[in-house]
Parts: C-alpha cells; structure tokens; sequence
C-alpha cells in the first residue's frame, strides 16, 4: 500500500540521525561494542527521516457490526455445501464468493476450500459461525480479490481452519496462498468467538497487504509464520497466541518508503517462534497491551522500535531487542543510519542469550522500568549494545537469585515511593534495572514476592537494598583500549563489564 494512506504517523516524527550526543534522563553515552546482527531480513536502507509513531490502518472500529438478516447464509457439508442469498455459489466442495457482502458460514468441510473473488467496491465479510475447514492440498480460506475482507467471529462461535503439508506444493509460485488464511487485500479479523489455525505447510494467517486484528481470540500453530501482514500487522484487541516454527508475527515489506511494521495497541498477545519473536522491516511500535514472548531467537526485530506503554517480556536464545536495518557489514562497529530503540513508557523485561537490547544505531530509555539478564562478558554481549549513540537514566543492578521466575520486584526510594516494578523473567541471578526514577548515589529497597500490583508493596517481602550509578560512568569504566566502550557487557579493547562494581551492588 501507499504510505499516504496512512492519516497520521509515518510523516508525523522525524528523527535526526546524526548521532551527536543526546541529552535526556540519566547520562547520555555512548555504549557497546559492535556486534552483527544475527537473524532474517533484507538488507534495506532506512532512511533518515524514519517513522517512530504508530500509524492507522484501513480497518474500521465497527467493522466487527454486520446485520444477520441481510446477509447470505452459507452452510459447509462434504458434498452437499448450500448457499442461501447472493453473491456466493457452491461447485463441488470449493465455495466462490464474488461480490461486497455479508456471508455467515457454518458446517464442516474435511476437504474444501472457500474462495473470496470480489472485484468491486465494497467490504466482504465472512461471518465464522461453528465453522471447522480443512484443505488437504491447498489453503482452506484464500481471498483472491476484495476491497477490504473482514473475518468476523461470532459471538460464542468456536471455529478451526487447518491446511495439509502438501497444500505448500505451489507456494514458490507468484501470489501463491502461502498460508493457510490468506487474503490478497487487506484484512481484518473481529468478534468476539474463536479461531484456531494449524499451517501445517507454511504460514497459519498471512495478507500480502494489511492485517489488523480488533478481537476475538485467537490461536495460531505454524510450520513457519504465525501471523504475516505484509504491509504491516497491527493488534488492537483480543487474545493471540502464536507458536511458530519461523518468526511469530512478521512485516516484510521491502519496498523503499513502504518498509513493513507490526504494531501493538491492546490486547494479550503470546509468541513462541523459532526464529524472530517479533520481525519488521521498517518498525515495530508497542503502545499498549501485553506481549509475550517465552521463546525467541531474537524477541523483537526491526530497523526502528519504538516502546511507549504496555507490557513486554521477552526471553531470546540470541537479543532480546535487536535494533538493525540490516546494512551494517559482519563485525563492523559502524552505526546504522536510521535505526533507534526508544523505550518511553511501560515495562520491558529481558532474559536475552546474548545481548539484551542491540541497536546497531541508537537507543533512548527515556521511560518506563527496564530490567535485563543478559548474557555478560566475552564478545561484547550485555544488557545494552549500541553501535551509535546511547540515552540512557541510572542503572541498578539487583540480586534476583532467590526470587521465583513470575515473581515481582520492585523497588521503593527513601519515601517508600515505588521507583521501578517488574516481573521476574528468566533464571539468571541478577538484572539489570533502568528506571527513570533511579538517581546515582541513592539506595533504594528492593521488594519480592507474587504481588500483581506495579504500584505498591503490598503483599512483597523486603529483601534488601541496592545502589543506582551512573549510567555513563558505567560505560566509560569498561571502555578502556582503542575499542569501543562496552556498555554494559564489556567490549572490545576494555575490560569485561563488571555488574558488582559499576551497576550498584544490591544486598
């Protein structure tokens, strides 16, 4: 699609990547040695001018609304499917739909296939009411052709869609269905029923243009990728739960001013993927909502994340956050043009095997409460890994070995004001806390236990004290050598990051 669809974002905030030092919160420095960015992707260029705000989509809010007694009834049966209304017609198990309109679907296909060829104006919506559809050699629900096609749950509404491996037998055809929901338009998934999809060839719901989903709940199991939106994919409601054999939701939009981002405003949404958690071309923005991800080489992939609210646990065999567009040749310290992490607001929390938020530019913690355990030490890796320029607040670093995974921490200053509170992610002994409300110098109690609550101690066990530093002088006293200063997790030409004497020793 053309961004000037978009009504506002891409165009709305510039950012300056000149990587001059920035001033913010804390210190502001320049951290982390280089390291090249493992996982897919493209090699793209991203220009300067990159868009770091959520932008609309062509869904409707009420595009889940539809009038039942207009619409045309359609009832799934192995060889005997009926069609009552217009616009639908019925040959062998293969149901073809050709024009704007309501359908209400129910019944079981063991076989079949419904089709959506809608050349003219208008949205098509497939109404999904008890409907169970399997296709043993092609995609069970593709949209060739529509303005816009809506999938809408019905309310109370259980329904299953399952391809075969061998319907993947055409998918390196142009435009071929690679995935067992897939559409040619954009589409939009509402309601309030369920969905489960089983891509057992390749992806389990994929648009070659834009995907949003409003509602519903909604679970995916994919040979490769969960949930693809060319374009972009944005979640603005309901439960999604991915479990992915390739990347759990992806954008891949290469196209140069038309780069692929995944956005998340509301809702719970949970990814176990065997590669990227999280992968977009352009962007990925989290304003809102609850997103998991207890399995991931690397949590969130993108050219530029931007995290300004919700929720975010990631647990990454590689980064937890990996900052890249991409471009930057193997072992190369260069930054990025164009590539920034900017966490404003929210709670992000990291178990990364590597590092825990790699920018191969630039990255602002300006907000919110960031804890991270990350791998430390030899190559470079630790809780941050710019290549350009680093904004950070101070830092703590606090012992988490009797705390449970699930469990919350939380930190309080001298007043009992709540400072910092996250869950637990991971098994590692200790994590690494930034908080804007952290001051160097300062002690401040740390508090564990089950406690839902993110704003008080009620519930907690003290469990001791902890120090905040300096974010920059923690840097500067690992950068030794002609490298590059090492962040958090040492780097090349200085000493290994050392989380006892330069984060804050907690007791």
């Amino acid at each position: 699609m053309n961004l000037s669809r978009l009504r506002r974002g891409l165009a709305a905030t510039a950012v300056s990547m000149t990587l001059v030092t920035l001033s913010a919160c804390g210190a502001s420095t320049t951290a982390g040695s280089s390291t090249t960015s493992s996982g897919s992707g493209s090699s793209t260029s991203v220009s300067a001018a990159a868009f770091t705000t959520p932008a609309d989509t062509h869904a409707d809010a009420d595009d889940g609304d539809y009038d039942a007694t207009d619409a045309t009834m359609i009832t799934l049966a192995d060889g005997a499917s009926t069609v009552d209304g217009d616009g639908a017609s019925v040959k062998g198990d293969v149901v073809t739909i050709t024009a704007a309109g309501t359908y209400i679907l129910s019944g079981t296909l063991s076989d079949g296939q419904v089709v959506v060829n809608s050349t003219g104006e208008g949205k098509v919506k497939l109404v999904l009411d008890g409907v169970d559809l399997t296709s043993a050699s092609t995609s069970p629900v593709v949209v060739t052709a529509a303005d816009e096609a809506v999938v809408i749950l019905a309310d109370g509404s259980n329904n299953t869609l399952s391809d075969s491996s061998a319907s993947g037998s055409d998918d390196d055809t142009e435009d071929a269905p690679t995935a067992t929901l897939f559409s040619m338009a954009d589409l939009t998934i509402a309601g309030s029923g369920s969905l489960d999809v089983t891509g057992a060839s390749n992806d389990a719901i994929a648009s070659k243009d834009g995907l949003v989903i409003l509602s519903g709940t909604i679970k995916v199991d994919a040979v490769d990728d969960g949930i693809r939106g060319k374009d972009y994919l944005a979640i603005e409601g309901g439960t999604v739960s991915v479990t992915a054999g390739g990347d759990g939701l992806k954008s891949d939009n290469d196209t140069t001013g038309e780069l692929g981002w995944i956005q998340l405003d509301a809702g719970t949404v949970s990814v176990s993927a065997g590669s990227q958690g999280a992968d977009a071309v352009g962007a990925i923005y989290v304003a809102d909502g609850t997103l998991t991800i207890p399995k991931s080489e690397e949590g969130l992939q993108a050219a530029v994340i931007t995290i300004s609210g919700g929720t975010v646990a990631i647990t990454a065999s590689d980064d937890g956050i990996n900052a890249t567009s991409h471009t930057a040749q193997g072992g190369s310290e260069q930054a990025e043009d164009g590539v920034l992490a900017t966490i404003s607001g929210g709670t992000v929390t990291i178990a990364a095997g590597s590092d825990g938020l790699d920018s191969n530019g630039s990255a602002t913690i300006s907000g919110g409460t960031v804890a991270i355990s990350a791998q430390t030490g030899g190559g470079g890796n630790g809780a941050l890994d710019v290549n350009g320029t680093l904004t950070a607040p101070d830092v703590a670093t606090v012992d988490t070995s009797g705390v449970g995974s699930g469990e919350r921490v939380t930190l309080t200053d001298a007043d009992g004001t709540v400072v910092a509170s996250f869950v637990r992610t991971g098994t590692a002994t200790s994590q690494v806390v930034l908080a804007d409300g952290l001051t160097s110098g300062e002690t401040y109690t740390v508090y564990t236990g089950d406690s839902t609550s993110a704003t008080s101690v009620d519930g907690l066990t003290k469990a001791g004290t902890v120090t905040a530093t300096d974010s920059s002088a923690a840097s500067t006293s690992m950068g030794g050598g002609g490298g590059r200063g090492g962040g958090f997790g040492g780097g090349p030409g200085g000493r290994p990051g050392s989380t006892s004497d330069s984060q804050g020793t907690s007791s």
